[in-house]
């Protein structure tokens, strides 16, 4: 056994897990360390106060003299619970979140000093935009950016710093995060989802999006995870024979969480609490070594702030507990890849759930109302939906016999689905009493009572109907979860715009009413979507023809999926409803090509690497041994020693032939990698290391494993799967 792999196995046996517990309840310490609703009334004067309510509530602005005074009491605060530093926390287009600490303290001569911290730095600092991926908004030589204040966000204390919930825009005004576009994404649907809640209830004033991500994991010991320069590198193994046993037997799903797991999750949850994210939800996932946590459902950019915090406590609890995260969404072939549902829905001001019945068909009109128009605004954008969750490592999971294919469609149930299509039946133009009666009686009536029955799901459906909310399953576990929002929003935007916009024309114009305008423009949703929702499996190849049939799209790969980003109409559908300009649409597009592009070259690199400078040394010290078998065989018995060799002689040239076809591949790869580096046109360059690059990893991979199965266990430099998923 290698040197690294066989201490790698000694620390983990030898390791002791770490047992951290609250001594509180959790809701006594549940947002200890977030600047919220009760710490603003203890720190800060009425006006301040009223000032942030209204920012948060109706999106006024705060005026910088009463940011003086806010600052003053969030500094206050945080002083008295030992902070030093505070900083603009962003989340910059990398994927990963920001920030710069800078300390309270402040000079003032005499060697003197104060903690200082002002209204101007709570509202507004400039980090480099160029050191940032832009997209070319910004040059190398055009530094400046802005990060401003979030305070639909409340700022929070990790370690010792005051961290403030920021957007993080160009000097020229440009997003150059997720969270601005996100923010201008929910503005928009709420404004239109007011307009149509208007037809049911004048009194609702605010729809709020909210978001239930659950998020899938695999914890691996520190030790063995450094082991392995893929891991380490780019989050996944790129090579490894699958155990004898892995998860055919189905024992830990919802198992018995394994000790040293159970302390990092309960080390985890007391920081989440503290920090005021609701998790709720702790169990085994499908493969070995996976789990997965959720919280209590919250408004979407809120949600969003605490999914990005999260995996970075997530990471940090994971160092005391020596363990390694592992977020990527397909880390190991052969098991289950992990996810990031995102559990999707519309509240009011008034407290009604827009995609759950009422008790009354008036409620349920207006259920059936948001229902179908999403369903209409996913069967339109489909396409772009899927460029949402569109990632290279996404890419290893969808379609995988696991997660939903790569062709958007959307799962109702067969009850709902028989709502349908009596709805579509219904007479063309004015209802008649009767029909309106049997309407309102027999279908729209009973749907609370269909419901109770419609809680089953689809597993490969990538987009779900489950009771009160829709569950864009297709979201990959290390995503940014204000993609896909900043998307389903703005469709369910301009959706419901559309709507108003048809309804009150057949109001005006043809003198309807309103139940009658309504149900009308639904029904014809209903005949228009059609496409969209299916019921069936959805893997194999079965639905790809049927999907091809209905005219769905099915784009496997991130480089075509990307591509209906900078359609025309996605970049029209972003600039009316004002959530990209042009600009920013393809920003975005030329980051994520790039992206997609350098994390497939960094795998090339790592694999060649790990084949030709750790699997190919190790199978050649093997084979001389065998080499020396046989010399010794044939010095003892002469002639005769081939036939006692035999076994010998047939391995030794079978692991030749391994090790040539790992060389003539890594070859291949490196010559396909300089080519695609050659492409100045960065869809191109993408389109070339997926086409040219990628399918030459599975090549290599494949003559690495059949080596694992050779080669002797104690030269084997790296740790195994059986190793990697089945210590605890």
């Amino acid at each position: 056994m290698s040197t690294l792999r066989f201490h790698a196995l000694k620390d983990v046996f030898n390791h002791k897990p770490l047992y951290i517990e609250a001594h509180k309840r959790r809701s006594e310490i549940f947002g200890t360390n977030v600047f919220n609703e009760a710490t603003m009334r203890q720190y800060l004067t009425k006006e301040a106060f009223d000032s942030v309510s209204d920012a948060v509530q109706k999106g006024t602005k705060i005026d910088r003299v009463v940011a003086d005074h806010i600052s003053t009491g969030m500094k206050e605060w945080a002083i008295s619970k030992g902070v030093t530093h505070y900083t603009h926390w962003f989340q910059p287009l990398t994927g990963a979140t920001a920030e710069k600490h800078d300390a309270f303290f402040e000079t003032i001569g005499n060697g003197l000093a104060i903690e200082k911290f002002g209204g101007g730095q709570l509202v507004q600092q400039e980090p480099d935009a160029s050191s940032f991926p832009s997209g070319g908004i910004r040059n190398t030589f055009e530094a400046r950016g802005y990060t401003a204040w979030d305070p639909t966000s409340p700022a929070f204390i990790y370690g010792t710093t005051l961290c403030i919930p920021t957007v993080f825009v160009s000097y020229t005004g440009e997003a150059l995060d997720y969270k601005t576009p996100l923010l201008r994404a929910l503005q928009a649907v709420d404004s239109a989802a007011v307009a149509v809640c208007k037809y049911f209830d004048k009194n609702v004033k605010k729809v709020n999006a909210s978001l239930g991500w659950e998020q899938e994991y695999f914890l691996i010991d520190s030790g063995l995870a450094m082991s392995r320069p893929d891991i380490v590198l780019t989050g996944r193994t790129l090579l490894g024979h699958s155990p004898a046993k892995g998860q055919q037997l189905d024992d830990h799903y919802f198992g018995t969480i394994p000790n040293r797991a159970m302390a990092y999750m309960r080390d985890l949850e007391t920081e989440c609490m503290l920090l005021g994210i609701p998790v709720k939800t702790r169990h085994n996932e499908v493969a070995p070594n996976q789990f997965e946590l959720a919280p209590i459902y919250e408004e979407a950019n809120l949600a969003v702030d605490h999914n990005s915090l999260l995996m970075d406590v997530m990471d940090k609890v994971a160092e005391r507990h020596n363990f390694k995260v592992l977020f990527h969404e397909k880390p190991f072939a052969g098991v289950n890849g992990s996810g990031k549902h995102n559990n999707w829905s519309l509240g009011t001001n008034t407290g009604v759930n827009l995609l759950s019945p009422g008790k009354t068909p008036m409620s349920n009109l207006q259920f059936l109302t948001f229902f179908i128009n999403t369903i209409k605004a996913v069967c339109d954008h489909e396409e772009l939906l899927r460029a949402a969750i569109a990632s290279a490592s996404n890419d290893h999971r969808l379609g995988a016999n696991e997660a939903p294919p790569a062709i958007m469609s959307v799962f109702i149930g067969e009850q709902l689905t028989q709502v349908l299509n009596e709805l579509e039946n219904v007479t063309t133009g004015k209802l008649s009493p009767k029909e309106k009666t049997d309407l309102k009686l027999n279908v729209v009536g009973k749907i609370p009572d269909v419901l109770l029955d419609n809680t089953d799901r689809n597993r490969t459906s990538p987009f779900a109907f489950t009771g009160n909310k829709f569950e864009f399953r297709a979201v990959g576990s290390t995503a940014n979860c204000a993609n896909p929002m900043t998307v389903l929003n703005t469709i369910v935007a301009k959706q419901l715009m559309d709507f108003k916009v048809e309804v009150d024309k057949l109001i005006s114009k043809r003198d309807m009413k309103k139940d009658d305008a309504i149900f009308n423009v639904l029904r014809e949703y209903i005949k228009t979507s059609r496409s969209i929702l299916f019921e069936g499996n959805g893997y194999g190849e079965a639905w790809e023809k049927e999907a091809k049939k209905r005219g769905l799209s099915n784009n496997k790969t991130t480089p075509e999926a990307l591509k209906a980003k900078i359609s025309e109409q996605t970049i029209a559908l972003f600039d009316e409803l004002g959530v990209m300009n042009r600009i920013e649409s393809e920003a975005r597009y030329e980051i994520e090509m790039e992206e997609y592009a350098l994390r497939i070259q960094i795998e090339g690199r790592v694999l060649g690497d790990v084949a030709r400078n750790h699997v190919v040394p190790t199978a050649v010290r093997y084979q001389n041994i065998l080499i020396e078998n046989v010399k010794g065989l044939k010095e003892i018995y002469g002639t005769s020693y081939k036939g006692l060799a035999k076994e010998q002689l047939n391995l030794i040239e079978e692991i030749s032939g391994h090790i040539e076809g790992i060389n003539s591949n890594v070859t291949k790869m490196t010559e396909a990698r300089k080519s695609a580096n050659g492409i100045s046109s960065i869809e191109k360059k993408a389109d070339a290391y997926c086409n040219k690059v990628k399918p030459l990893f599975n090549d290599i991979r494949y003559h690495c494993d059949k080596l694992e199965l050779l080669v002797d266990d104690e030269l084997w430099p790296l740790t195994k799967y059986r190793e990697l998923l089945f210590t605890k």
